[in-house]
């Protein structure tokens, strides 16, 4: 019998990758300063859990690079004109990285197309893939909201920044629980995946 997956993480299996937040997205993304505040969030549980971080530009001569806001000096940045963050440069270093790779942790713009094909290409190629929703956006609400519908279509979890971080943390006895918990002592700001009550 087929073993059904249900998304579990360990912090040895596993890669961040953070899609294509650059500077001329910043005046037309949707909820750009929030998604921002909480990828920096993901940026640092990566360098604390020693996760690694690959990110990626799409075009930076016509896009700019990644925004001043996010740190990722400990991060391996790759450019692209491919949308998908599955290029073959990526994909070897995370195979040198991570050669146990079973879960990539996905966030970042646009969500309709960059992340979106990049988690349909990392499905295909037997990964597990778990969309940050709030840290993720795309230009339209609509876009975004049926990206993560698709994605979860084709077999990818969409979660939340804190969800994600105590899935992979697993108990209050974590060497490096405490320091975590200061990242999401703070809830994630709004960005309208849900109506304001």
């Amino acid at each position: 019998m087929a073993v059904r997956r249900i998304g579990k993480m360990c912090t040895d299996a596993t890669a961040f990758l953070l899609c294509d937040i650059q500077e001329k997205f910043r005046p037309s993304i949707a909820y750009f300063p929030e998604i921002c505040v909480v990828a920096e969030r993901l940026i640092t549980a990566a360098n604390t859990l020693k996760i690694p971080l690959v990110a990626t530009e799409q075009y930076p001569k016509g896009l700019g690079h990644i925004v001043p806001e996010l740190d990722v000096t400990n991060a391996t940045v790759f450019e692209k004109t491919l949308f998908s963050m599955a290029t073959p440069e990526v994909i070897n270093h995370l195979k040198d990285k991570r050669p146990d790779l079973k879960s990539v942790v996905l966030f970042g713009l646009e969500a309709h197309v960059c992340v979106q094909q990049t988690a349909l290409d990392f499905l295909e190629m037997g990964y597990d893939v778990h969309i940050v929703a709030d840290s993720t956006s795309s230009r339209s609400m609509t876009d975004r909201m049926i990206a993560f519908e698709r994605i979860r279509q084709s077999g990818g979890f969409i979660t939340t920044s804190e969800s994600l971080l105590f899935l992979l943390l697993q108990d209050a006895k974590h060497p490096n629980f405490r320091e975590l918990q200061k990242l999401i002592m703070e809830s994630s700001p709004y960005q309208g995946l849900v109506p304001k009550l």
